[in-house]
């Protein structure tokens, strides 16, 4: 097969053909007139020696080997992509950089990173998002995102864990709360309390649910009251009025007020930690600019986080996939 004259304007077309169901949509999408696109679709057809799509429905319905060949575009204009990144290889810690960093993580270490990174590689334009850990790993994978800051391990061959550090537990008391009397707090001692929950989609929600054995169904934390929150601050509000408990992360315990510092516990030993990494795919074009970045968060980084985690408990990050009935 000659596939001297395949061009990478007919790949595009074709991918905008079978998005849009239409060949006129697709025309209308690229910018060019439904007759030079139906032309470049029937050359791509010859060159293949195959049907890509049914003309005679409406939508346009794309064959099943059209369906393959689809597939096979995306692939190959996605590591045309790639080139800009190859070309930047004499600097590669300069263009631009897409960071997701995971909702618990992003209060406490986006401030630390920004300055700092900013400051050492000017020539870096690093775009922040913060997403949940399932849609963060499905970015990475869709290469529509260069690294993130998670919480480990995520036990997923193609997603690469660089360590940061680890990340104490802490529990936060209602001011009357019976714990209060202990200086110290066992996994055990949490067994009959509903601690307070961040939303389904964060997996901090799944360690606490681990580290105080809840069963993952939704039951009221107190009063009779179920209430899932987007934040750890709201939780912080919550249980400053006078009910219940929650877990926190080290560096979010850190910003307790100090009136309120006698609200919160330590564990003890074994101590529950969170693993904080940078993660990324592991076919990455950009790893000097994600170097620099795991440079940059290591220095600044409490050194509280950066002890070795002899001694503790690492709670699962997602949760165990349910059997089915």
């Amino acid at each position: 097969m000659d596939l001297s004259g395949l061009t990478l304007t007919q790949l595009r077309y074709l991918l905008a053909v079978d998005e849009h169901r239409s060949f006129r949509g697709a025309a209308e999408s690229c910018h060019v007139s439904q007759p030079a696109l139906s032309m470049q679709i029937r050359r791509l057809e010859e060159i293949l020696g195959v049907r890509l799509f049914d003309r005679e429905t409406s939508p346009v319905v794309t064959t099943d080997v059209g369906t393959r060949v689809v597939t096979q575009a995306r692939l190959v204009l996605r590591e045309c992509a790639r080139f800009p990144d190859v070309a930047q290889s004499f600097d590669m810690v300069s263009g631009s950089y897409r960071l997701g960093v995971i909702p618990t993580l992003a209060r406490t270490l986006i401030p630390r990173l920004v300055t700092s990174f900013t400051k050492a590689y000017p020539r870096v334009h690093l775009v922040i998002e913060e997403l949940p850990t399932d849609l963060l790993v499905r970015r990475l994978l869709e290469d529509t995102m260069d690294g993130g800051l998670a919480v480990t391990p995520l036990g997923i061959p193609a997603i690469h864990e660089r360590h940061l550090g680890f990340e104490r537990f802490f529990v936060y008391l209602s001011p009357k709360h019976a714990l209060t009397k202990l200086t110290e707090i066992r996994q055990s001692d949490l067994v009959e309390y509903k601690p307070w929950l961040l939303s389904e989609e964060h997996c901090f929600r799944t360690q606490i649910l681990h580290l105080c054995s809840v069963d993952m169904r939704p039951e009221p934390a107190d009063g009779g009251i179920r209430f899932e929150a987007g934040s750890l601050d709201t939780l912080v509000d919550i249980v400053d009025t006078g009910h219940g408990l929650t877990l926190l992360p080290e560096l979010v315990a850190a910003r307790i007020a100090p009136e309120r510092k006698s609200q919160l516990r330590p564990f003890a030993p074994p101590v529950p930690v969170r693993r904080i990494s940078l993660i990324h795919s592991r076919q990455q074009e950009r790893r000097p600019l994600t170097d620099a970045l795991l440079s940059t968060l290591s220095e600044r980084l409490p050194a509280s986080l950066r002890r070795r985690a002899t001694d503790a408990v690492i709670p699962p990050t997602l949760p165990a996939p349910r059997r089915k009935r």
